[in-house]
């Protein structure tokens, strides 16, 4: 049944204002010309397909705005949300309909601004108003790390509250995740697993640099009955370029500040059986203490290997238990061998000096070792183990998902010395 529905109507009264060329001539005033006069009230001449008054529109059916009768065209139609997001439409060449080409927002409201012409070329407009209904299930996106500040290697964290597995759907949330970077940089998602996105820039991010993180995904359809939520904006911001590269071959850590060496470290690394993990990884955490146990990675009570240790100035490294900690039980070996069962054990008083001048995101490399390499996102963050091309394979955005893509797993597991 047709009818025409109750809306809120505002009416512009914007004035088209039209320069003559100069030279040009005309048969009357420039006051007589269609366009230099007021737009009329064209709510006679529009209707569209938007709620009654007091009712919200379905965001799952589009807008369209047609003209009554015979007389007069559309010439644009304009629809803005209370977020400032423009919906896409078409208008028919007659210009006798418009009609929108992406889904309404839901839970929110649009001003739709419709410039018309009549049959002599005067301009009219009409204005309307009007709310679309909230949502019933929503997806909610939580980011990380929390606000402050962190070493050039901490990569952002999106957290979903439901799992998007669909290609076109996960190319809608990454499309409307934004991150924003002072100075800028090159930078993509990638989708851990279903649920979690991790995203860093092509290189380290530059030193004391701001990264901003928002998400407008508020009211945008992700799929048939899921719309997106409101989400907490994110801040942070870098410090020092930090880089502790450990050698295990030579058994020397090397600390850089900003590209320059600021300390030479004798170390031991993890020895046959019990390697250090080759790669870049990411400091997670810093513990003052730390007891060690051989149980906690396999190790049988009562073997030749077994050890029940307290342990100081341990940074952690990755969640099965490497860590950069104080070892004043294996001195001798510090800068001559590998003993450790994965850890990079020094000095107490180094120790100490490492645990005060790194944070959160620091960069931790270790090469030459008889160990695997980090893994990406199983064991701590290993993001920047994959190079620059690989990488973006696990953007939506550019190639899809990735040929394997690994769950990220939160279990704290048990440290190794």
């Amino acid at each position: 049944m047709n009818h025409t529905p109750r809306i809120r109507t505002v009416v512009s009264c914007t004035l088209l204002v039209v320069t003559l060329a100069a030279g040009a001539t005309a048969c009357g005033s420039p006051e007589d010309h269609p366009l230099s006069t007021k737009p009329y009230d064209a709510s006679d001449q529009i209707s569209f397909n938007g709620p009654a008054e007091e009712e919200k529109a379905d965001p799952d059916k589009p807008l369209e705005v047609t003209v009554k009768g015979d007389d007069g065209r559309i010439t644009d139609v304009n629809a803005v949300d209370t977020a400032g997001r423009h919906l896409a439409g078409e208008l028919s060449a007659d210009g006798r309909r418009w009609r929108s080409t992406a889904p309404l927002a839901a839970g929110t409201g649009y001003t739709v601004r419709v410039a018309t012409e009549n049959a002599d070329g005067a301009p009219g407009v009409r204005t309307l108003s009007f709310d679309t209904s909230s949502p019933k299930k929503l997806l909610k996106v939580a980011f990380g790390p929390q606000a402050g500040t962190y070493g050039v290697g901490q990569p952002i964290t999106a957290e979903l509250s439901v799992p998007i597995a669909d290609k076109a759907a996960r190319a809608t949330v990454e499309r409307a995740l934004k991150v924003r970077s002072t100075p800028a940089v090159t930078g993509s998602w990638y989708w851990v697993d279903d649920k979690n996105l991790h995203y860093r820039p092509k290189e380290y991010w530059p030193a004391d640099a701001t990264v901003e993180v928002r998400s407008n995904l508020a009211g945008i359809k992700v799929t048939n009955a899921l719309y997106g939520a409101e989400a907490k904006p994110l801040k942070i911001t870098t410090g020092d370029r930090i880089e502790a590269v450990t050698d295990a071959s030579d058994h020397t850590m090397r600390v850089l500040r900003n590209g320059e060496v600021i300390k030479t470290i004798p170390v031991t690394a993890g020895k046959p059986g019990f390697s250090t993990r080759n790669g870049v990884k990411v400091v997670l955490a810093k513990e003052y203490y730390v007891r060690m146990r051989g149980e906690s990675i396999g190790i049988a009570a009562g073997s030749s290997e077994s050890y029940d240790l307290p342990v100081y100035y341990a940074t952690r490294v990755t969640w099965s238990g490497e860590y950069v900690h104080a070892a004043p039980w294996s001195t001798g070996s510090h800068g001559y061998a590998n003993v450790s069962h994965g850890c990079i054990g020094m000095s107490t008083g180094n120790a100490e000096w490492f645990f005060d001048t790194v944070r959160q995101g620091d960069i931790v490399k270790v090469v030459g070792s008889m160990g695997e390499t980090m893994t990406p996102f199983d064991n701590g963050l290993g993001d920047w183990n994959l190079s620059w091309e690989k990488w973006q394979k696990g953007s939506a955005l550019h190639q899809g998902a990735p040929d394997s893509p690994q769950t990220l797993q939160a279990a704290r597991l048990r440290p190794q010395v």
